[in-house]
């Protein structure tokens, strides 16, 4: 059976009724969900039916212990979870708006420009230091689906890996040069020169497959007529890939010269000296098409394009 229409849901559902679905789920109880929302057993009850009868469908099963729900209702909730946070944030940023310091910003990043991202955030905190921002992480293609929904301001990556890049507006804000990196102990740390093929056979950690930076490494290996390795670690995170490094001495990486500095500058991981003959896709300031800024994200991007403009001074 197919649930009601959006249409039929978004004019039946009300905020109030989320808030006791969250509750149901969290005292396992009808009598423990309406004490937390100062609502009578029965009035909670009549709310639960009214708000099954939106979906279309029984939330949850009904036993001696309780409520427990059940797999449409852990969907439900989970997304009712979702609004109640966005609701928060909404009221964040508006009472950052009304008091004249920009609110919260929600800005993505994929690993290679997290050090750029960071420095912008510095400066923009130092300038407005009540502003909330949000720091997501992740794939270029992630990061475009979310703002697509609406859930990002902004995100530092690539429009290249979308099939509808006219959906976004992007600026150029830095080229990206790649590094391999390792365990300071890793048998070639302290080589003088390295080669892709001396480096055949030990084992990458990698983004996964059809990313930029892996395609770049994928090519690197055909164009030296070098079988790419087997048995890779994947991982679109700084902070595993560098973990991954700690703890085996065998490993190597392939990050952006940014993410080498600092994890170098700090005495965690070495630089190889392998010199890469392709050239990386730069890095991209990208928003919605069309989609109005508030001030505190403008702020951000101004400082990110000035960030990425010093950088490649």
């Amino acid at each position: 059976m197919m649930p009601p229409s959006l249409n039929s849901i978004i004019s039946r559902l009300h905020v109030k009724q989320l808030r006791l679905l969250i509750a149901i789920e969290e005292h396992g109880s009808l009598l423990g969900a309406a004490k937390q929302l100062a609502m009578t057993q029965p009035g909670a009850s009549k709310a639960l039916h009214e708000i099954e009868t939106t979906f279309g469908t029984a939330l949850f099963e009904r036993s001696n212990r309780g409520l427990e729900p059940n797999a449409v209702g852990h969907c439900v909730i989970r997304y009712a979870r979702l609004i109640q946070s966005d609701l928060a944030h909404l009221r964040e940023e508006m009472v950052g708006i009304m008091r004249g310091h920009g609110g919260r910003v929600s800005v993505g990043v994929i690993m290679g420009a997290v050090p750029l991202l960071t420095d912008a955030i510095t400066a923009v905190s130092e300038a407005q230091p009540d502003m909330s921002i949000e720091i997501v992480e992740d794939t270029s293609a992630a990061l475009l689906s979310q703002i697509d929904a609406g859930r990002l301001d902004l995100a530092i990556c690539r429009t290249s890996v979308s099939q509808t890049p006219y959906l976004y507006d992007s600026t150029f804000v830095q080229d990206e040069t790649l590094a391999v990196i390792a365990n300071t102990a890793h048998p070639l740390a302290d080589a003088a020169h390295v080669s892709l093929e001396d480096l055949a056979h030990y084992r990458w950690v990698v983004y996964r497959a059809n990313m930029p930076m892996r395609r770049l490494l994928e090519r690197e290996f055909h164009d030296a007529g070098l079988r790419f390795p087997a048995h890779l670690l994947e991982t679109t995170s700084a902070f595993a890939t560098v973990s991954l490094l700690q703890k085996n001495p065998s490993l190597v990486a392939l990050v952006s010269i940014d993410v080498a500095r600092f994890h170098t500058g700090h005495g965690i991981a070495r630089t190889l000296p392998l010199t890469l003959s392709s050239l990386s896709e730069p890095y991209e300031l990208v928003t919605r098409r069309g989609a109005p800024l508030s001030h505190g994200a403008q702020m951000l991007m101004d400082a990110i394009v000035a960030n990425g403009a010093a950088r490649g001074e």
